[in-house]
């Protein structure tokens, strides 16, 4: 067994097709099949269901790939400490951050490039509970979530401010004028918001629920690009965070602010407490503590 074999096995977990998952490891599909067989066989168990494409893992495979995770995990935490006690970070950070985060993630990922110029960046944009599964099963370093549920014996966080909400609209489609706009004004626009299950939008519903608005839906969607596009074609306007940075992506989006607008749950900078913790995770979380002025926490 080498830990290439295990690089292979978290591939097909991450890609669930074998030609993608070889594509990713820079080898041809049959080489990346030989290998799978040939640690089945070490083993003595067969990790993987086949049909004419992949499958899944079995139940053995399952419990096999915790155990690969971990010692990849540790073998790049040897590395990234060994790296951190000559005074560097390198390696790759896994990143998950929701959707419409009330805080720019690239505050943090420049910051970090910056002080460290062999440090890589993975993102992931996933929801609130997709990232705390994925920090506990050690698949992300850092999350940059909504701590409603958040379990504190399990996990360590860095709150951040308050999540504060504004209108994103098209100055060629939408005028509004510069002072902020109250949610009663919101009525009659048509709105672009996130999918029901996302917390940004649960909170935008309350907002409007608690003072007895009814909004005016005309896109509804799980993926930010999409609202944006939606939002400069004229289709609609969107609520979205006022520290997004969304606004300065083309010049004739504004970003007005909404009064006593802003999420139910603060957002924060989340760690995984238990073991195996990548050493890279460690120091980004400490060094995130150093680089965010008090202004970016309650």
């Amino acid at each position: 067994m080498d830990l290439k074999q295990l690089r292979f096995l978290i591939a097909l977990d991450q890609t669930r097709h074998f030609g993608q998952a070889a594509a990713r490891c820079h080898v041809t599909q049959p080489t990346l099949s030989m290998r799978l067989r040939s640690l089945e066989d070490e083993l003595g168990l067969a990790l993987v269901r086949r049909g004419q494409r992949f499958e899944g893992f079995t139940a053995e495979g399952e419990r096999i790939l915790a155990w690969a995770r971990s010692l990849l995990a540790a073998q790049e935490g040897l590395l990234a400490e060994a790296a951190a006690c000559r005074g560097q970070l390198v390696g790759t950070l896994r990143l998950g951050v929701v959707p419409l985060a009330g805080f720019d993630p690239m505050r943090l990922v420049q910051s970090f490039a910056a002080a460290h110029p062999e440090l890589r960046f993975q993102l992931f944009a996933l929801s609130s509970e997709q990232i705390l599964e994925q920090l506990g099963h050690n698949r992300l370093d850092l999350g940059l979530s909504y701590l409603e549920r958040l379990d504190a014996s399990r996990f360590r966080c860095l709150e951040l401010t308050d999540t504060c909400m504004g209108l994103l609209h098209d100055r060629r489609h939408f005028a509004f004028g510069d002072s902020a706009l109250d949610w009663a004004q919101l009525a009659d626009v048509p709105l672009g918001l996130l999918s029901g299950s996302m917390h940004f939008r649960q909170s935008v519903d309350h907002a409007l629920r608690s003072r007895g608005l009814e909004p005016r839906l005309r896109l509804e969607t799980d993926a930010v690009h999409q609202l944006l596009q939606a939002v400069a074609s004229g289709l609609c306007c969107a609520v979205m965070p006022l520290d997004s940075g969304l606004d300065r992506l083309a010049e004739h989006l504004a970003l007005t602010p909404i009064r006593d607008a802003h999420t139910l749950a603060p957002l924060g900078l989340i760690l995984r407490r238990g073991e195996p913790r990548s050493a890279l995770a460690e120091a980004c979380f400490a060094e995130a503590e150093r680089l965010l002025p008090p202004s970016a926490r309650p």
